[in-house]
């Protein structure tokens, strides 16, 4: 008797539900690489090099713990190129009379894994994905009597559940949310901390070869490559993080600087969500700083509020809202992204910024998405469901289960207020205050209209104007309708104007810039 324990890409932690519930004496671990997860959209090459090394080492892990491994390369001649297709050829391979999975992230692959029992006339054990703090009936319960799902309360409730960042019943710090002291713009700073850089070794090298020759139209480059493609080096990384940039990441975290890619951000969530790291021990770690007097209760709450707040609450919007989630468009948005959304070729600093370092590096960090590339493609009424595929194809550690919610809910209000009370957008101004970008920019964040007028403007009165019937009724948009309704007629038609033209220029040849 033989138990078959699929582990995907996205599940390499050693003591997965799945593996916690077998027998290393009669189980045959299948790692698979299928064509059909590279490939359904077109993912950025360092993504698809960071996950394939990834779980060739968590393979080579799990050997030396003593399992049997079953690992299934990409370039492997008999390779079905799909998950099914690969369970399939190992239940025939090994005489599988049973197999153990943990749950799938996402919808398309839980459809797969749901359709196993049927089509290998098997047992077939599907496991709660305990990684995480609240169970889908976690999420339900917490849900169902609420007739506006807030953010704010589920965290609290996950902090009071835990023990994160309380002082018994009471919050530690004397407040749930020290977001207010953290929007702080930035300096060049010689001190700031760096992110480890990691030389790819053999394995990730071979990977990277593979990569280039086969996905050679995907987007993003390939050089530099310095992810950590291990459990350790993983944990290297979040100890520098905590050791180093914890202690001003909360002041910095929304702001923006020209050729500094990480500033205080921890650049651990492509490892988190690939499993490499586990979320409640970075919380506790990240509490036990503030305990030790290392780090500001500012930045602690505010790194704990993405993970145990935003990333469990994200997962669970996903999950409760259904695959059909995908399809909202509260705008009815139609626009496609402009070209340069894949090279970064845009005399707009911001944008040629955040796109450039999408492009190099896979990873942009969270302002940089919501407030720069997010908040162009919202004012343009691009489609919600294109910026969606092109946040999943670009950043290394999106997964539709926690980049969906983020990108059509939050950062598009494609669910119409779902997500937030109000969309995030913004003129000029805003990305002016928390960057330099507007300094080294050859349009004037302090024009609307004209040649040189930051485009931003335009574009978010002309936003405001189009969707009005939508948003005036909104409370939170009650002051910038005051703002508009204050302007001379003519000065609105003047800023209408400047924004169709560029949105004509858009349309009409690609790249306007």
């Amino acid at each position: 008797m033989t138990t078959l324990v699929p582990v995907l890409g996205d599940q390499l932690t050693p003591t997965i539900s799945s593996l916690a519930a077998a027998k290393k004496a009669d189980t045959v671990v299948l790692m698979m690489e299928v064509a059909d997860e590279t490939t359904y959209v077109r993912h950025h090459k360092q993504k698809i090099a960071f996950i394939l090394s990834a779980m060739r080492h968590h393979a080579a892990a799990l050997r030396k713990a003593g399992w049997t491994v079953d690992y299934v390369h990409l370039d492997d001649p008999d390779n079905s190129g799909s998950f099914t297709g690969e369970v399939a050829r190992a239940v025939e391979r090994h005489a599988t009379t049973r197999i153990i999975v943990t749950e799938a992230g996402e919808w398309r692959v839980r459809a797969m894994l749901d359709a196993w029992e049927t089509l290998f006339g098997i047992p077939v054990d599907i496991l709660n994905d305990d990684r995480f703090i609240a169970t889908h009936s976690d999420f339900e319960a917490w849900a169902a009597s609420r007739k506006v799902l807030t953010m704010e309360y589920f965290y609290r409730a996950m902090r009071a559940r835990t023990g994160v960042l309380m002082d018994g019943k009471d919050p530690a710090g004397g407040q749930w949310n020290f977001d207010k002291d953290n929007r702080k713009p930035a300096n060049k700073d010689l001190f700031m901390p760096q992110p480890l850089a990691f030389e790819p070794d053999k394995v990730t090298r071979e990977v990277i070869d593979l990569v280039a020759a086969r996905f050679a139209d995907h987007p993003g480059d390939l050089d530099g490559f310095d992810y950590a493609v291990t459990a350790e080096d993983a944990a290297r990384q979040a100890d520098t993080f905590l050791a180093h940039a914890l202690e001003k990441f909360g002041d910095y975290e929304d702001a923006m600087l020209t050729g500094e890619r990480h500033l205080w951000h921890s650049i651990l969530s492509p490892y988190l969500n690939a499993g490499l790291l586990l979320p409640l021990d970075l919380c506790r770690r990240a509490e036990a700083a503030y305990r030790a007097g290392k780090a500001p209760i500012n930045s602690v709450e505010g790194y704990v509020r993405q993970i145990l707040g935003w990333r469990e609450y994200m997962r669970g919007i996903y999950w409760r809202e259904g695959p059909d989630y995908v399809e909202r468009n509260y705008f009815g948005n139609t626009r496609q992204l402009p070209d340069w959304y894949w090279t970064g070729d845009t005399d707009m600093h911001c944008l040629s910024e955040a796109l450039g370092q999408t492009l190099a590096t896979a990873h942009a960090h969270h302002i940089q998405r919501l407030m720069v590339t997010g908040n162009f493609a919202l004012l343009i009424g691009a489609d919600p469901k294109a910026v969606h595929l092109w946040y999943l194809e670009v950043y290394i550690d999106a997964y539709e289960w926690v980049e969906l919610p983020n990108t059509l809910g939050m950062s598009q209000f494609g669910d119409g207020g779902l997500l937030g009370s109000k969309p995030y957008a913004g003129s000029g101004a805003y990305i002016n205050r928390m960057s330099d970008y507007c300094g080294h920019c050859r349009y004037d964040v302090n024009k609307r209209v004209g040649e040189d007028a930051c485009p931003f403007n335009a574009l978010y009165w002309d936003f405001l104007a189009r969707n009005e019937d939508k948003l005036r009724p909104n409370r939170r948009m009650a002051m910038p309708y005051r703002t508009w309704d204050r302007m001379k007629p003519e000065t609105r038609v003047e800023t209408r104007a400047q924004a169709a033209a560029f949105l004509d220029r858009l349309d009409a040849s690609g790249p306007p810039y």
